[in-house]
Order: structure tokens, then sequence, then C-alpha cells
């Protein structure tokens, strides 16, 4: 699995155009779903890509980062004060509706639903569902929704 994601990963750097990157992930069906009329800038295959679905016209700007889970079950686990209990890897999926702009240098979250008709500010990090017709933008500590 692992060299087959930095096989395609490698093969994103090598398209210059988003379209053709977007239509690449498409063809390869490298993510859960992407609908019609999205641009994808990354180049990035994320962990669990199947479980990120794109619907029709989603825009995401570069370095745009889907973490679709985390590892603090590593840390946990190999501490001492929780006596050999196990913790188990969170994992969840990504789903980002219809007509949602992404800024460039967000973060997206496991685990969140972007609503439709949505625009995500630039270097914003989203930890929670965004609903529909909104413009969200901040940070963990701070965020800002106009409706």
């Amino acid at each position: 699995m692992r060299g087959e994601r930095l096989r395609q990963t490698l093969r994103l750097y090598t398209i210059l155009t988003s379209t053709k990157r977007t239509k690449y992930l498409q063809n390869k069906h490298i993510f859960g779903a992407i609908g019609e009329n999205c641009n994808v800038m990354s180049r990035k295959i994320p962990l669990y890509a199947k479980l990120i679905k794109l619907g029709n016209n989603v825009r995401l700007a570069s370095n745009v980062t889907f973490v679709t889970h985390d590892v603090t079950h590593v840390m946990l686990n190999a501490n001492p004060t929780f006596n050999g209990k196990k913790f188990k890897e969170k994992i969840g999926c990504i789903e980002i509706q219809e007509n949602v702009f992404v800024g460039a240098g967000s973060t997206i979250l496991y685990g969140v639903r972007i609503g439709s008709n949505v625009i995500v500010g630039a270097g914003s990090l989203v930890n929670k569902d965004i609903p529909s017709n909104s413009v969200v933008g901040g940070g963990a500590r701070q965020s800002y929704q106009y409706i």
C-alpha cells in the first residue's frame, strides 16, 4: 500500500495542471469519490484516501491537508501511566458536499462533514462539521462563521 501511494504521489508531481491532476485522481479511484467539475491543487495522497468524498464543484486550493486518522494512540500506549491499557487509532471519513471552496493551507480533520455552498478561509483548521451555506475561517482556538 505504501509503495502504491508513493508511486501515485510521484505521478501527481509530474502532472502540471490541477485539472489533469483531478482527472488522474478520478480515473484511478484514489479518493472514495470525486464529483464533477472539481479542482484539486494538492499533489499529496493522504493516508486512507478512500475515506475522503468530494461532491460536485469542489475547489481545493494549494496545500489543503486531509487528516483521516490520528496517532495519539502510539504516544498513549507507550505511557506507563495507563498500566498497559491499549488505545486504538482513531480513523474517520471526511465528506465535502457540493459547491465548496477550501482555501490554501487549510487542514481538515477526520470525522468532518462540510455542507454545500461553503467557503473555508485559507489557513483554517476544520475540526468539526460545517453546516451548508456558511463561510468559515480560523483555527482551533478561533473560528468565524457567517451564514
